[in-house]
């Protein structure tokens, strides 16, 4: 029997980028990021009820430049996660299917994301944090 040459199924090296793939799997990702951060919730709020011991080195690795990256990731995909789901409760309803709607919607969510994790940490840091 001879081996007939068969095409390959489309993946991501094939297809171009559009704005609503990006979209889409970043929102994956940042589904999986927030599982994670609500470990990272759950192991503060543990040292908090276990004394001050406990709480004193979640605070410092919080405190370091590692641990501030990590929140700020957090935040970040709390805030894009929130965004995009808002965008796919519009197409819970049918609405901002057209193409131009879709990538429109998608731009949004990304900058909005960025937006609203700036100024939570400009908040945060004018007051006192």
């Amino acid at each position: 029997m001879a081996n007939i040459e068969r095409p390959l199924s489309p993946h991501l090296q094939i297809y171009k980028p559009q704005i609503t793939m990006v979209t889409s799997i970043t929102h994956r990702i940042t589904g999986v990021a927030l599982a994670g951060g609500t470990l990272l919730l759950a192991w503060w709020l543990i040292a908090a009820a276990a004394g001050p011991e406990s709480y004193e080195t979640v605070n410092a690795f919080m405190s370091s430049w590692f641990g501030r990256l990590v929140l700020f990731g957090f935040t970040w995909a709390l805030f894009f996660h929130l965004c995009n789901g808002i965008r796919h409760l519009f197409w819970d309803a049918g609405k901002g299917f057209e193409l131009p709607a879709m990538r429109k919607s998608g731009i949004v969510a990304i900058v909005m994301s960025v937006v609203l994790t700036l100024l939570t940490w400009v908040i945060a840091y004018g007051m006192g944090g």
